[in-house]
């Protein structure tokens, strides 16, 4: 009589290979978190600069049209005057910073997050100044991220004047984005690195403080000679 092979012995993981087993995806995980971290950064502060971008463009077809005058008046917002039933700005979506949480409104009201600032200094009297007025433009900062006194980056600024968190510059009613301002860092690279868009309309990735070229330098720290120019015009 022949017989039948034995059936085959289900093998089971044991307790060990299991914890090997997450372990190993633990170990897998904590090296890929870091490295997708850094592209989803990397990827808004391309964003971020594109938007700079589009305000520069969008800033210079209005000066075009006004004597080469900054927007910006002493009843008008400048984001309100770049955006005059998008003639220049074809979206309020543009003012809103990738790093900004909060939700921008396309109504360009009171609830329009603005996360950018423009520099105060372009404003005489409440009065904007032209182009012509700007000693070194490849260097001086026209707009850049307006942020609040934070820990982690947030931002100030809404659409409108009069609504909370807008900084009133002389008469003019507009988020400004001064040297250093109240924030503790940039916006990115661990808050060392922060985007800014230049009166030449080049937008240069910048350290936020340091001895080289740097947002918060307002004198010359020793190897930054253009520092004077960047926020003064």
């Amino acid at each position: 009589m022949i017989k039948s092979p034995p059936p085959p012995v289900e093998r089971a993981f044991t307790l060990i290979e299991l914890l090997v087993v997450i372990a190993t995806i633990a170990v897998l995980a904590a090296l890929a978190v870091p490295a997708f971290t850094k592209v989803f950064e990397s990827a808004k502060a391309t964003k971020d600069m594109s938007n700079l971008r589009q305000i520069g463009a969008a800033t210079q077809m209005y000066m075009n049209d006004n004597n080469g005058v900054f927007p910006g008046s002493a009843t008008q917002t400048w984001m309100l005057q770049l955006e005059q039933n998008q003639k220049y700005l074809s979206s309020w979506r543009v003012l809103e910073s990738p790093f900004d949480k909060r939700s921008t409104s396309e109504l360009g009201n009171a609830a329009t997050a603005i996360s950018y600032g423009i520099n105060s200094n372009v404003y005489s009297g409440g009065a904007a100044i032209s182009a012509d007025k700007i000693t070194k433009p490849v260097t001086f900062i026209v707009f850049a991220p307006a942020q609040a006194s934070t820990a982690t980056v947030s931002f100030l600024g809404v659409g409108t004047s009069g609504a909370p968190g807008v900084t009133l510059t002389g008469s003019n009613n507009s988020v400004t984005s001064t040297p250093g301002g109240t924030a503790t860092g940039g916006t990115h690279s661990t808050r060392r690195k922060i985007n800014a868009l230049c009166a030449d309309w080049h937008v240069e990735t910048m350290l936020w403080s340091g001895t080289g070229p740097a947002f918060t330098n307002t004198s010359n720290p020793g190897n930054d000679p253009d520092a004077p120019f960047r926020w003064s015009p």
